[in-house]
């Protein structure tokens, strides 16, 4: 599954991992979120994935070069998730339109766990 865009210069083939990438680390830098979660199928268990597998919690679909994202995550206790999830909507398509130069149609976040810090 990939994206292309098409320019005077020719064709840009832009794979989802990358797409994914730019989302996950756009997600990570804002104020609220512990990281992206991976739900076990056998267990059922969340668990809290780190940077090197982040693409694992980002479910992604390209339909006629628009995209669409789903972001699995974990928040910190204590925090606004309503707050938390307009920030990373706004921040992620900002910035994945940004660097792709595709449209995201639209971006939802699934909080799968809170962290609590004793």
């Amino acid at each position: 599954m990939t994206a292309k865009l098409e320019n005077e210069y020719g064709v840009i083939s832009i794979d989802h991992e990358v797409i994914a990438r730019i989302a996950g680390y756009a997600a990570m830098e804002c104020y609220g979120i512990v990281g992206m979660a991976a739900k076990n199928v056998r267990d059922g268990l969340v668990q809290l994935l780190k940077l090197e597998s982040l693409t694992k919690g980002i479910k992604m679909k390209i339909n006629a070069n628009k995209i669409s994202l789903g972001l699995h995550i974990i928040v910190e206790y204590g925090t606004n998730i309503s707050a938390i999830a307009d920030n990373i909507i706004s921040t992620v398509t900002y910035t994945v339109e940004e660097y792709t130069g595709l449209a995201v149609e639209e971006v939802k976040i699934f909080v799968d766990g809170i962290r609590v810090d004793n």
